[in-house]
């Protein structure tokens, strides 16, 4: 319905005839208007029940369009080859999955582009091709700073006695981890720049310099792992405030500035699909943007039918609810009540007095709305459930004084709605644990880490699968993570748990005649004269001969420990 119709401009002697008699506003009461809108096209569908009353819990309901049975596209859970192993894979084998060799090569490829371009640019810095296996051992030391938490990357390289940290020194030195940091690219560089040009345009790609990856982990999430029966849709926050259009604020969330994705993932926690918003659609399609999020989402020919989909009051409409449904969908969501279509009776409607655990509820076809008083009114929207089923939950009240257990009644929406929302949820709080992510001024590398957290989470949740399958006791998440970063850093997960003693060792081994004594010297750190030993723990060059032992003195002054 048009609120405002299209000016129209009428001849001066109709504007003076309409200027005559003018109604008295006062006695002008005219009805209201009938909101009524098509299947087609429109957000929802006209309501029935915005006449009718709300019905309580003593009244019967059953559902009059029953969903057709769950019936997935395939077995639901870890999918081929790993759901044959007799053994359980690896970590890093889970890990390849997500990010396998084409998906590397492509990062080597561009990164190695791109380094080519800032140096002749005219940027100084010592650069050679970046090989797989140095990517995944790069990886491996981001995962292993989301395990073990400093300040800033260059404390992972101090030498100090007190804060040393021995293993990435050993996987890497600490100017060719900065110098990949600082070129790493998933895109072509050259496709960049003809992508720029294109700022402006419908052609323009906002998220080209994600693509490679973006495309390529959507599809391995869907293919190495099928959902279960009940899913949620949330959005997830990655945090940057670096300036970039994709950039958005939610003031409700606890990440309030980063790149908003729409997010689908079952009650395991595991991240099947999701779909960074990149603003307002150029595509109008009439039902709004929580529509179209979810609709991005939930593809039959993926999924197969009978599935449950939960989602918070963003989403919850009566059109998606209707959409869902003809495509065998069963939805249960929160819901506002000022969404077209919503129910807007008072008649029977719960107040603020109504005691805890009185519900109403309004039925329209396969949805039905309730409304649930706990501490505060909760609105539910549900193609799933009945009214109530008998459900009742125990909460503590105060009665005659004290303070006792009671059963409140509860709607079977709301009961399931608690456990199967918070699917997403988990999703993130499994990725918080150990993240890889790094504060970067370039936004496309924040993604990147983010795409690497889905990566090892997701393969964490298909080793606590196929451990349940093979009656094996699961690795911890923090176990899991270890013996990743071990892995894919080629060392042995116990080399961090080697004591190490302050032993002199020659710098250069294996010298022979007249090189024995000048060999690979350096300058002692405490005396400056030349010398070929160090010490194997500090890796540094101190001197061990008859008249001088500046190994001795070095290790036991306080000097060297604040040094």
């Amino acid at each position: 319905m048009q609120l405002f119709p299209e000016r129209c401009f009428l001849p001066l002697t109709c504007l003076q005839k309409s200027c005559k008699k003018r109604p008295n506003k006062k006695k002008h009461n005219p009805e209201p208007e009938t909101l009524y809108r098509s299947d087609q096209g429109k957000r929802s569908r006209s309501l029935s029940g915005d006449a009718a009353a709300w019905m309580s819990e003593k009244d019967a309901d059953s559902l009059p369009h029953p969903l057709p049975n769950f019936c997935p596209k395939r077995k639901p859970g870890v999918q081929l080859p790993f759901s044959e192993c007799v053994d359980r894979p690896s970590p890093s084998e889970l890990f390849k999955i997500y990010f396998d060799r084409a998906a590397i090569k492509t990062l080597c490829v561009n990164t190695n582009k791109n380094a080519a371009k800032n140096i002749a640019a005219g940027k100084k810095f010592t650069w050679t091709d970046l090989t797989e296996a140095e990517l995944y051992h790069y990886i491996g030391i981001t995962l292993y700073m989301g395990v073990l938490k400093l300040p800033k990357m260059r404390d992972f390289w101090r030498v100090n006695l007190i804060f040393h940290v021995q293993y990435p020194s050993e996987v890497m030195t600490r100017d060719r981890f900065l110098t990949i940091t600082w070129n790493i690219h998933m895109s072509d560089p050259a496709e960049d720049t003809l992508n720029d040009r294109k700022k402006g345009t419908t052609d323009y790609d906002c998220l080209h310099r994600l693509r490679p990856l973006y495309d390529s982990l959507r599809v391995a999430c869907k293919a190495a792992y099928h959902p279960q029966q009940n899913l949620s849709v949330d959005e997830r926050m990655v945090s940057t405030k670096a300036r970039v259009s994709l950039k958005q604020y939610i003031k409700s969330k606890p990440t309030k500035w980063g790149i908003k994705l729409f997010v689908l993932s079952d009650n395991t926690g595991y991240t099947v699909d999701f779909n960074i918003y990149t603003g307002r659609s150029t595509l109008v399609t009439g039902k709004g943007l929580s529509f179209d999020a979810v609709m991005a989402l939930i593809n039959k020919n993926y999924l197969g039918t009978g599935y449950h989909i939960y989602c918070d009051n963003f989403y919850t409409s009566p059109a998606l609810f209707h959409h869902l449904h003809d495509l065998g969908f069963g939805a249960c969501g929160t819901f506002r009540d000022t969404r077209v279509g919503v129910p807007k009776t008072k008649l029977n409607a719960l107040t603020k007095k109504s005691p805890r655990g009185t519900m109403r509820w309004l039925r329209e076809g396969p949805l039905i709305f309730i409304k649930w008083m706990y501490t505060r009114e909760v609105s539910v929207c549900s193609t799933l459930h009945s009214a109530f089923s008998g459900d009742t939950v125990k909460r503590m009240c105060k009665a005659e004084g004290q303070h006792r257990a009671i059963d409140v009644p509860v709607p079977s929406a709301v009961k399931d709605y608690n456990p199967f929302m918070g699917g997403v949820d988990l999703s993130d709080q499994l990725i918080g644990s150990y993240s890889s992510w790094r504060k970067s001024r370039k936004w496309y590398v924040t993604v990147l880490h983010h795409f690497i957290d889905i990566a090892v989470t997701n393969s964490y949740l298909v080793s606590k699968e196929l451990c349940g399958r093979l009656e094996q006791q699961p690795m911890t998440h923090q176990d899991f993570q270890e013996q990743l970063i071990a892995e894919l850093c080629g060392v042995s997960s116990q080399s961090g748990t080697k004591s190490y003693q302050y032993i002199p060792v020659a710098i250069v081994e294996g010298a022979s005649g007249q090189n024995k004594a000048t060999k690979g010297c350096r300058k002692c750190r405490l005396c400056g004269k030349c010398t070929p030993f160090k010490c194997e723990a500090c890796k540094v060059a101190l001197c061990v001969i008859v008249d001088r032992n500046c190994h001795r003195a070095y290790h036991t002054s306080t000097t060297a420990a604040e040094e």
